[in-house]
C-alpha cells in the first residue's frame, strides 16, 4: 500500500522511535531488560503504521509526544567522550610550541 506521507513525516517519526528508544535507554541500564521494552516500543509503532487519515494521525503523534515528555530521564546518559560526558576535553592533546624558547633564554 502506498501512502501520500511526504518524506519530512517519515523522518519525523523515526527522530519520534529513536527518541523513546534513547530515553528508555536512560532510565534502564540493563540491555536485556531494555530489549523487552525496546520491543513493546515497536509494537506500539507497528500498530499505529496503517493509520492514513491525517486527524488520527496527529493525534497519535501528539499522545506519544507528551507521554515521551512525561517520561523524560531528568539526568540523561551521556557518552563519556561526548561534549558535557565526564572525559570531554580531559586531556587537550599539547601544543605544537616549544615548552621553552631556547632562543629566547640568556644563558649567564
Amino acid at each position: 500500500m502506498s501512502t501520500s506521507f511526504s518524506s519530512a513525516h517519515r523522518l519525523y517519526v523515526k527522530s519520534l522511535y529513536r527518541r523513546m528508544l534513547k530515553n528508555e535507554l536512560d532510565w534502564v541500564v540493563r540491555r536485556d531488560i531494555w530489549r523487552g521494552r525496546a520491543m513493546m516500543i515497536r509494537a506500539e509503532f507497528e500498530r499505529n503504521r496503517d493509520v492514513t487519515e491525517p486527524r488520527a494521525l496527529a493525534q497519535i503523534i501528539e499522545k506519544a509526544e507528551m507521554r515521551l515528555a512525561s517520561k523524560l530521564h531528568p539526568d540523561p546518559y551521556i557518552p563519556p567522550s561526548m561534549p558535557g560526558g565526564t572525559k570531554w576535553e580531559r586531556n587537550i592533546p599539547p601544543t605544537i610550541a616549544p615548552l621553552y624558547d631556547h632562543t629566547a633564554a640568556v644563558h649567564h
